[in-house]
Order: structure tokens, then C-alpha cells, then sequence
């Protein structure tokens, strides 16, 4: 009898941990999948808010999903049209000539250069980018598809939020049902809000960045601007990262310049810890820095850039449902 159970039990142990291998394999095998409705499901609840507010002011429920993504589609074709050209251009230049800034820089540092050369280093490195322009082409052409795919998939699920989320209760028993429905709205609300803080945030560092060093005369302003509105999602680390090309940038017109140029960005990041994220993002996310970092660079380890990006969404849904268990 006891041998009976204890095979019992094994053979349970072993079609679990069966079944959790199949499942593991299957979640990596589809991450892609599951990273595109991931990111589908922030959108929607980013965009919620103002759906919700136009249906409170009577508009047909159709026409509360559909004007807030044409006022985004409106925005995005905006600042393509307006600002890529300029910023591609700005950009190859910058790329052109870089290899030539490493090396004047290190000459002004004066740090002996020996039989190393930087800019012919650094040119045979930026030279596999244009080896590489058909396989990079492509690539864009790949992330433009999945962007209209997402904005598709995330306009579906606003359609059709209360319809989706009864559904997933209703997998769940009754007596749960309810406090099941209060977690998904508030991991709607903590993610949306996430999405709408940071993209201020960014839009903000990427503004007051460009006036800043518009201001000191350096050139190459706009793109620096979007590197360091592009790097202000990954925190502490993101803006000593955007620092470093345009302190570069700034060395080549002499070292007191570098030196403004630091603490100009140090000030900005000073601006937005004490000002700017108190105000917008702890609400939002509520989460430790230390957490944070951790969690992108695990996120990092696992599925890249779009791992890093997404850790701190996932961490605070994670931090929410166990919160609410």
C-alpha cells in the first residue's frame, strides 16, 4: 500500500514537472508573440483612460476607442514627417564623423595614442554598419510591421476590454471572480500609468536636452536629445549612458566645454529625480531603483532590448497581484 502511494506521488512529480518543461519550452518558443501582446495590453491601458473619458461625455462607445489612436497615429505621423528626416541626416554625420572625435579627443586628454589609432579603429567599426545596411533595412521594415501590429492588436483589446477581462475572470471560481476583476484594473491602471509617465518623462529629457546644448552651441543637438529622451526608460545608468557621446561631441571643442556639458546633464538629472518623478512616475510604478535595475538587467539576460525595456511593466504587475493575494 505505502509503495502504491509513494508511486502515486512519483508519477504525479513527474508529469508535473513534465508539464512545466512543455510550458517553459513553449513560452520560449512564442516570447516574440507574448512580448508583442504584452506590449499590446500597456498601449490599451495607456489609452484607456481617454476612451473611458469620452464615453462619460457620450460619444458612441466605437468612437471612444477610435479617436484617441487616430489623435495618436495623427502625433506620430507628425513628428515623423517633421523631425526623422533631419534627425537620419544628423545622424550619418555624426556616424561620419565620430571616429575623428574619439581620436581629437583623446589627443586633448593627452593620453598618448602610441601605435593605436582610434579613428581608423572606430571607422572599421562604423563601417560594418553600411556592410550591414540590407540586413538593418530589413529589420526597420520587420519593427514597423510589428508596431502597426500591435497598435492593431491594442485597439482590439480597448474594443473589447470589459468583454477580455470577463473572460479571464470567469476562469477563475466565483468567490474570487471579484477581487480577480479589482487586480486586473489596477494592473491597467499601474501600467498605463507607467506608459503615460515615462513617455512625459521622456519627452521632456529629450526637450529640455536639445535646448540646453542648442544653447551651449554643440553640434549634433537633436539626435543627443533623442538618445537621452531614448535612454531616460532605463534608470541611474540610462543618462550617464546618453552623456558620454555628447560629452565627446562637446571635447572637441575644448575640455571646459566637456565639463559644462557634464554638468548640464547632471543638473537635468537632478531636475527629474526630485521633481519630475516624484511627481509622475512613483504613483505609477512605486517601485525601488534597486529593484528596478535588477530586474532590467535579468529582463536583459533573458529577451534583450525589449526585455530590458519591459522589466519594469512586468515588475510592477508582478508586485501588484502578489500585493493583492
Amino acid at each position: 500500500m505505502k509503495s502504491s502511494v509513494l508511486s502515486f506521488f512519483t508519477q504525479n512529480q513527474i508529469l508535473t514537472a513534465l508539464l512545466i518543461i512543455g510550458i517553459g519550452w513553449i513560452i520560449i518558443e512564442i516570447r516574440g508573440v507574448l512580448i508583442a501582446l504584452f506590449v499590446s495590453y500597456i498601449l490599451m491601458a495607456a489609452i484607456a483612460p481617454y476612451s473611458e473619458a469620452l464615453k462619460r461625455a457620450k460619444a458612441p462607445s466605437a468612437l471612444a476607442v477610435i479617436i484617441p489612436y487616430f489623435v495618436a497615429v495623427i502625433f506620430l505621423i507628425l513628428i515623423l514627417v517633421s523631425l526623422v528626416p533631419f534627425l537620419v541626416s544628423q545622424v550619418q554625420v555624426l556616424l561620419s564623423r565620430f571616429p575623428s572625435y574619439l581620436n581629437s579627443d583623446v589627443r586633448v586628454l593627452g593620453v598618448p595614442l602610441g601605435a593605436i589609432k582610434l579613428d581608423e579603429i572606430a571607422t572599421k567599426e562604423f563601417s560594418n554598419i553600411g556592410q550591414n545596411a540590407i540586413a538593418f533595412t530589413s529589420q526597420i521594415l520587420g519593427g514597423i510591421i510589428s508596431a502597426i501590429s500591435i497598435f492593431a492588436v491594442s485597439f482590439y483589446l480597448l474594443l473589447y476590454r470589459n468583454t477580455v477581462r470577463e473572460n479571464f475572470v470567469s476562469l477563475f471560481s466565483k468567490s474570487s471572480q471579484n477581487k480577480v476583476r479589482k487586480i486586473t484594473l489596477l494592473i491597467e491602471e499601474r501600467l498605463g500609468g507607467w506608459l503615460r509617465g515615462q513617455l512625459v518623462l521622456s519627452g521632456f529629457i529629450g526637450v529640455i536636452t536639445w535646448v540646453v546644448l542648442t544653447i551651449l552651441g554643440i553640434e549634433f543637438a537633436l539626435p543627443l536629445a533623442v538618445i537621452a529622451g531614448l535612454l531616460e526608460i532605463v534608470p541611474t545608468i540610462g543618462p550617464i549612458i546618453a552623456a558620454i557621446p555628447a560629452i565627446i561631441v562637446a571635447l572637441n571643442i575644448s575640455f571646459p566645454m566637456a565639463i559644462v556639458v557634464g554638468v548640464a546633464y547632471f543638473l537635468i538629472q537632478l531636475l527629474e529625480n526630485n521633481i519630475l518623478v516624484p511627481r509622475i512616475m512613483q504613483r505609477a510604478v512605486g517601485l525601488n531603483p534597486i529593484v528596478i535595475i535588477i530586474g532590467i538587467i535579468i529582463g536583459g539576460k533573458l529577451l534583450g532590448i525589449a526585455g530590458a525595456l519591459l522589466a519594469i511593466p512586468f515588475i510592477s504587475l508582478l508586485v501588484v497581484v502578489y500585493r493583492k493575494i
